[in-house]
């Protein structure tokens, strides 16, 4: 929507204005509504703008020390131009009007567009009243809450000490932290203002244990979004117990056959099968490069009645949660699949502007050097109707995925995955635990075949790679019943 109020664009040279430098707030309106008006004056159709300013830290203990701390602070701005379905994208590190406009032009010039003639007049965009999501929760406090730098090695070196008192035959130990502080400002010229700030934490810890031929390697990783005293209340002790458990087991486990079999894979990380396998192939980037399968299954069954799955950006806390996307869009919640229908794909503005999908608040990106493209939040299978124990007695001869470890994807949803924590199941009880297992098989097989889904869902922390970068995202799930598949093995 325009404003009665224009420029002539050879005004716009001698324009001053004093956007505060420390915060993006409303002083950024009138700079960036001149900007959006030039654009469009320009012939784009659409334009935003994508200010950030970012406050990130590492630090790494190895053994009884602190090995590596890596602090980066950066600040840049992002300009997306459109023309009918094609667009570009510029960033920048000046945040001046004059870097802004630079950049600006930079997008037309790449669209085949240039910047009107000194008579020409430019029409300001008329901005919504500044959605200040930041504001609003408190959240401009929150970087002086969270730990410093002491803090962060006490508490790490702290949980090293535990991993040496609860596991056997160590060979190493390791506990890693990191945060992540992100403010943003969203500026289109649909009328888009918008701000926030995300405060992104993880901890991780990992042994490797050997005892003459037998090894193994186990970790775990906890993750917070909103807290600033998320390490301060990190629960050391018991990750180290978990970890420590687990190797025990691990370490002289027999190495599992190959074939096809029944599995249960456990919830939390259990649903980094899905995420890989299925829900990138419901973003709209996957029906740009004709690499998905279900592109034009919207409406018709691609899995198991008993399976249902979710995107959102809402969950209290988890990694994956935003209170809007990186396009100045609310978060909301996407029913992926209802009772193995497929009901919606996940779209940004421009997978929507090319495919006809709405827009779904999954506009995300890893910073401002990267256009935002559709991107899943916090994606997992709901739970179902059945107890664990229905599960386990429905199966003779199987395996139980307790942990999965990493694996890779095809463009077209062709997987493989290694299990850290495996068990052999007999006769519906697991009696002995396996290692060396990988699942093998493909998106629009294995979705047909989760057959049972418990109630005990759980969410993990992750990290996503595609086209805009790497991201912070939540898996999960209930335990599932998968009724084939192929592990690899000895």
């Amino acid at each position: 929507m325009l404003t009665n109020s224009f420029l002539i664009s050879n005004q716009i040279p001698s324009l001053q204005y004093s956007s505060t430098t420390e915060r993006f707030d409303d002083t950024w309106e009138a700079p960036l509504a001149t900007l959006l008006g030039l654009g469009r004056a320009a012939g784009a159709d659409f334009v935003e703008f994508f200010l950030e300013r970012r406050n990130y830290i590492s630090c790494l203990a190895e053994e009884d020390i602190i090995t590596g701390i890596s602090p980066s602070l950066s600040t840049g701005a992002g300009v997306r131009v459109f023309r009918g379905q094609t667009d570009c994208y510029v960033s920048t590190n000046d945040l001046t009007f004059a870097g802004l406009k630079a950049a600006l032009e930079k997008g037309l010039s790449i669209m085949g567009l240039q910047l009107p003639g000194p008579t020409a007049f430019i029409p300001e965009i008329n901005l919504e009243l500044l959605r200040d999501y930041a504001s609003k929760r408190g959240k401009d406090s929150w970087l002086p809450l969270c730990s410093s730098i002491q803090e962060m090695g006490e508490i790490l070196l702290d949980g090293t000490a535990q991993l040496q008192k609860k596991a056997s035959h160590l060979q190493s130990r390791r506990a890693s932290y990191f945060r992540d502080w992100q403010e943003v400002l969203v500026a289109g010229s649909d009328g888009t203002f918008a701000r926030d700030i995300r405060l992104t934490q993880s901890v991780a810890v990992n042994i490797l244990c050997a005892d003459g031929a037998n090894r193994t390697s186990i970790s775990e990783r906890a993750g917070n979004t909103s807290d600033p005293n998320f390490l301060k209340t990190w629960d050391y002790q018991q990750s180290a117990e978990h970890i420590a458990e687990s190797a025990g087991k691990m370490l002289y486990a027999d190495y599992v056959e190959s074939g096809n079999y029944p599995i249960i894979m456990a919830n939390h990380f259990g649903g980094v099968i899905f995420h890989e396998a299925c829900g990138h192939l419901l973003e709209t980037t996957q029906i740009e490069r004709k690499t998905t399968p279900f592109a034009d299954k919207k409406g018709e069954k691609i899995a198991h009645e008993s399976l249902t799955a979710w995107d959102e950006g809402r969950s209290d806390n988890a990694f994956g949660t935003i209170d809007m996307d990186d396009e100045g869009m609310p978060a909301q919640k996407t029913l992926l699949i209802e009772k193995g229908v497929l009901k919606n794909f996940l779209a940004d503005r421009a997978g929507s502007t090319r495919t006809g999908h709405p827009r779904t608040g999954s506009g995300r990106r890893q910073d401002y050097k990267f256009a935002a493209a559709s991107r899943m939040r916090n994606t997992y299978i709901a739970p179902g109707e059945y107890s664990n124990e229905d599960l386990f007695t429905s199966i003779d001869k199987g395996i139980y995925c307790k942990k999965m470890g990493g694996g890779s994807v095809g463009a077209t949803g062709q997987f493989n995955f290694s299990v850290d924590e495996a068990y052999l199941i007999e006769n519906g009880k697991i009696t002995k635990p396996l290692k060396g297992a990988t699942l093998i098989g493909e998106a629009k097989e294995i979705m047909n075949k989760i057959s049972m889904c418990s109630q005990d869902i759980e969410l993990a922390p992750g990290f996503c790679g595609s086209v805009s970068g790497s991201i912070y995202t939540t898996v999960g799930q209930p335990h599932i019943k998968v009724d084939s598949i192929t592990v690899g093995g000895r």
